[in-house]
């Protein structure tokens, strides 16, 4: 900067301490413009108040980089945030939505918002949504029925099992999705997964037969006796357990009569 020029609008509301912020934000409002307002927001110093008092700025409120700001703002005003968080442009509520320095309150309507606009988004958007989106959102979007979206669901870190079984479980499911939970690394190999996949008849036979060796006795036993079950993986699961399958008899004591 030569000398005698004057300070950028921008780097003083950046730099200020408390007092100064909040005598630049309450003397220069009009003269602040988004550019400046957004370097505001990188100060440890700003407010709610002050918060408040740029969003109310006609000027500042009609632009969306604002708007965006005061949404991501953990002081930010719980009830301003909410008001301004539904006009978000989908990867921003994915951002809202994972914050943790967040109220709660405010990335639950995110992730609202969210699950409300997800049937408008493409393949591309969905498969970019499934790679970070919280709880709320992974539960709308696990039966999607492209199998890529699914994919970068199961490489989502915040996936859990107990949201993964609904889809190993569920009617709705693809065959293809499901030879996807099934042969994925992380998921295909956990206890509850691994079950509700053989026991989904939705789940192809190859899939099946590939977990059934790590299945419990008991759930062996089980799925040897669902009569929803394709015949040869109900047998490969009798052979299994070592259990007599539905409808067939025990082997008679020795020295009677056989079948």
């Amino acid at each position: 900067m030569e000398q005698g020029s004057e300070p950028d609008l921008g780097a003083l509301l950046r730099d200020a301490n408390e007092e100064q912020l909040a005598a630049l934000i309450g003397g220069r409002l009009d003269e602040i413009d988004v550019r400046a307002a957004r370097q505001a927001f990188r100060n440890p110093f700003l407010t709610g108040s002050l918060i408040e008092a740029l969003a109310a700025s006609p000027g500042l409120a009609a632009a969306y980089e604002l708007r965006r700001e005061v949404v991501l703002h953990p002081r930010a005003p719980r009830l301003l945030a909410l008001r301004l968080v539904s006009g978000l442009y989908w990867a921003d509520l994915v951002r809202v939505g994972t914050d943790a320095r967040l109220h709660p309150t405010v990335r639950r309507a995110a992730d609202q918002r969210l699950v409300e606009r997800l049937p408008g988004l493409s393949a591309g958007e969905k498969i970019a949504v499934a790679r970070s989106a919280d709880a709320a959102v992974i539960a709308a979007l696990r039966l999607d029925p492209t199998p890529r979206v699914i994919d970068a669901l199961l490489d989502n870190p915040r996936l859990t099992e107990g949201l993964l079984v609904p889809l190993a479980a569920s009617d709705r499911a693809s065959p293809l999705v499901l030879a996807r939970v099934a042969a994925n690394p992380r998921w295909g190999v956990r206890p509850g997964i691994r079950y509700a996949l053989c026991r989904n008849p939705a789940t192809p036979l190859t899939a099946a037969f590939a977990l059934l060796s790590l299945l419990t006795k008991r759930e062996l036993e089980a799925v040897a006796h669902d009569l929803r079950l394709a015949l040869p993986l109900r047998r490969r699961a009798q052979l299994l357990s070592g259990s007599p399958g539905p409808g067939r008899r025990p082997s008679a004591a020795p020295g009677g009569a056989r079948d």
